[in-house]
């Protein structure tokens, strides 16, 4: 908890500057005890951080990051070894501690829960290790209360697969994305197939999910500025923190007052029970695009899995990462070489900070049951001291 403590109070780490090219052999940036790059390189340019291509367990992984907020809110992780691979993508809003704390402790817990199954991967292991990671936060919530209240008002998006023989899960809190590219038969053409489940105000069964679980609150959905919000505050309705949301004694002076709800709260609003799904691999499965809602906001499913299928395989994150920024530059009818120029903070004005990982099949290794050496961890933005 203590080593927890200091990360997340530490002063925040540009993970864009020089350090990332000191650090080339290393798994995490900024240093920490390391691990396996699966023989991948760290690459910068301006406030976009990437990996092109590297190896991983069951096939070939291409990874990128672009920073837009002041302090950079998204974390990402792959973890590969003899018991699978396991891929983390966390969007933090209100701040970086709870992507952080997720990145830090989230892998731990899903290790430890399939330990005591004796390495078996099901949907409840992979469930009680998100209820272990929300409990230890909202545990650090409370330790910090008298000191930095509005702990309570930092939350993260929860983007899980997990990779175990030849089953893929998939468990998702928050509005990130992961779509399969599936080859159509023998035709050439590649299907974009969306395996996770969002949990947004702006989607009309998301509304209907909360009206239903709250059918005595008129506000539980509010409409703000064409945007769907539960409560009038937050898009999503399932994360990791967002303590404020879920507990009544934190919903109360001394957090800022644009979190504090007006009414008793008699029940958790939002929830950190993620959807789960287990997807059978199939040969013709190509490859998987993970990414924060940064990415989704500008690329259609479609438009992803055809970038990723017409091209090469390395650069293939750093690819989508910037096709998403030409749209967005093509939005606001400016020059992406102009949008380029704008330093953080302003620049998320024009989009959001965005994550992909893209994990590439290799399929004669699935079917034989093998993993290919060595084990590989790998973590995005993330300061350890």
């Amino acid at each position: 908890m203590l080593q927890g403590l200091m990360n997340l109070l530490s002063v925040c780490w540009n993970p864009f500057g020089h350090e990332v090219e000191s650090h080339e052999t290393n798994g995490v940036l900024g240093g920490g005890d390391g691990g396996g790059s699966g023989g991948s390189r760290e690459g910068k340019d301006g406030l976009l951080w990437f990996r092109d291509i590297g190896k991983y367990g069951s096939g070939e992984f291409s990874m990128a990051v672009i920073q837009a907020n002041q302090v950079l809110e998204d974390q990402s992780q792959i973890e590969s070894g003899q018991f699978g691979t396991f891929v983390g993508i966390y969007d933090g809003h209100g701040g970086p501690e709870a992507a952080r704390y997720v990145c830090d402790n989230l892998f731990s817990h899903f290790r430890a829960m399939t330990a005591e199954s004796e390495g078996a991967v099901t949907a409840e292991t992979i469930q009680r290790a998100f209820r272990q990671t929300e409990e230890g936060f909202t545990a650090l919530v409370s330790e910090l209360w008298s000191t930095r209240p509005n702990m309570a008002t930092v939350g993260t998006c929860c983007l899980v697969g997990v990779i175990y023989q030849q089953t893929l899960f998939i468990a998702n809190l928050g509005d990130s994305r992961v779509v399969l590219g599936k080859k159509v038969g023998n035709t050439g053409g590649m299907a974009a197939m969306q395996l996770s489940t969002e949990h947004n105000a702006n989607i009309e069964a998301i509304r209907h999910e909360l009206k239903e679980l709250h059918p005595t609150d008129p506000q539980i959905v509010v409409l703000k500025h064409g945007v769907w919000r539960v409560k009038g505050i937050i898009q999503v309705s399932r994360s990791i923190g967002d303590v404020y949301m879920k507990h009544a004694q934190y919903t109360r002076e001394p957090i800022n007052a644009k979190f504090r709800l007006p009414e008793p709260m008699n029940m958790p609003i939002l929830s950190a029970n993620p959807t789960i799904i287990s997807h059978a691999l199939h040969p013709n499965d190509s490859f998987l695009i993970f990414a924060s809602d940064g990415l989704w906001e500008h690329l259609s499913n479609e438009k992803a899995v055809a970038i990723v299928h017409s091209h090469p395989r390395a650069g293939s994150a750093k690819r989508l990462v910037k096709a998403a920024l030409q749209e967005a530059a093509r939005k606001r009818e400016m020059r992406y070489s102009d949008l380029r120029k704008i330093d953080k903070k302003v620049r998320r004005h024009f989009h959001d900070d965005i994550t992909v990982i893209v994990l590439f099949f290799n399929h004669d290794l699935i079917s034989r049951g093998a993993v290919q050496d060595p084990p590989v961890s790998i973590r995005s933005a993330l300061e350890h001291n």
